[in-house]
């Protein structure tokens, strides 16, 4: 994939991976997210991951004890930023219909726009240690309750029609996990096109009218 990987997918933000320092640090886990993605964990050696970035072996460990360690900052990182967007949305204005619209929407605009960094953050959680796999499976279900919390505001206001909130929360959040497989920024659809298609989706999925102002 090489660095045109990243400079694909930056989302808008002046760098990747910006609160990551030093710069040394930063390049190490650029390149980990690059090779991860490419050749998947268990292909990827340590001098795979320092020879991207330019730098040796030993340099890498002053940085990273393990491989483990670099795919644990990753996705806790990968985590975390998926938490606040749903969060966000969330706590946000408008109605239950106007808050998972926007849920939808960020998260797969998110998903889109750093497709490579998650794939890995998303699809490599099995090659965490015990400790860190409990840490990130944390972050994950409070994911998984941003979205429910939404639904069941929706279905107590009479807005949604979901019989099953918990399966419905489960597909929603499968639904705009997979982009990250599939999208291509050479296709047709940006990530904007595509996450205000998905929150039209999810709406007409959850039984609601169609979304404020998305894009048909």
């Amino acid at each position: 994939m090489g660095s045109a990987g990243t400079a694909e997918e930056t989302g808008g933000e002046d760098m990747p991976w910006g609160e990551v320092t030093p710069d040394a640090a930063r390049r190490l886990l650029v390149a980990a997210v690059e090779a991860f993605a490419e050749r998947g964990y268990h292909a990827t050696t340590t001098r795979d991951i320092a020879g991207r970035a330019g730098m040796s072996p030993a340099a890498l460990y002053i940085h990273y004890k393990t491989k483990e360690e670099l795919l644990h900052k990753i996705s806790a990182i990968g985590h975390t930023k998926a938490l606040d967007i749903l969060e966000t949305a969330a706590d946000g204005p408008g109605d239950a219909a106007d808050r998972l619209a926007e849920a939808v929407r960020s998260f797969v605009v998110w998903h889109a726009g750093h497709h490579t960094t998650a794939r890995v953050v998303q699809y490599e959680l099995d090659a965490l240690g015990e400790e860190h796999r409990a840490e990130v499976v944390q972050l994950r279900r409070r994911c998984d309750a941003a979205v429910r919390r939404i639904l069941n505001d929706g279905v107590k206001a009479g807005e949604f029609d979901v019989p099953d909130v918990s399966g419905t929360t489960l597909a929603v959040l499968s639904l705009c996990i997979d982009v990250a497989r599939w999208f291509n920024v050479a296709g047709r659809r940006t990530p904007d096109e595509v996450g205000a298609m998905y929150a039209d989706l999810v709406l007409r999925m959850v039984g609601a009218q169609g979304p404020r102002g998305s894009q048909k």
